[in-house]
């Protein structure tokens, strides 16, 4: 069992920042791929990043350039590092966890949002 806490969500104005971090507990963090997701009213879950066991990062290509992705696994937490934050990044953002056994786990989810 893998349990996961977001934090850092919040109301920001269009072209600021936001950090998000993620807390994990439960099983060897290290080992597994991080990923935050994203879903806006009425829409899909949609992946933002992911960040694999051995530090390789891949990013939806609405926040390329935008988001950075990372983790420390000496704190069990991964962060989503978002700049330039446009209205349309307005969601609430959701830690994932996803084992090499297969099994996932998400997070409560936090909200940002962007206003114009």
């Amino acid at each position: 069992q893998v349990q996961l806490v977001e934090s850092g969500g919040g109301l920001v104005q269009a072209g600021g920042s936001l950090r998000l971090s993620c807390a994990a507990s439960g099983s060897i963090f290290s080992i597994n791929t991080m990923g935050w997701y994203r879903q806006a009213p009425g829409k899909q879950r949609e992946l933002v990043a992911l960040i694999t066991s051995a530090g390789r990062t891949n990013y939806a290509d609405s926040v390329k350039g935008r988001f950075t992705i990372s983790r420390d696994n000496a704190k069990n937490t991964v962060y989503l590092q978002m700049n330039s934050l446009k209205p349309e990044d307005t969601s609430v953002y959701y830690c994932n966890s996803h084992t090499p056994y297969g099994y996932n786990y998400w997070g409560q989810g936090t909200q940002v949002t962007v206003s114009s």
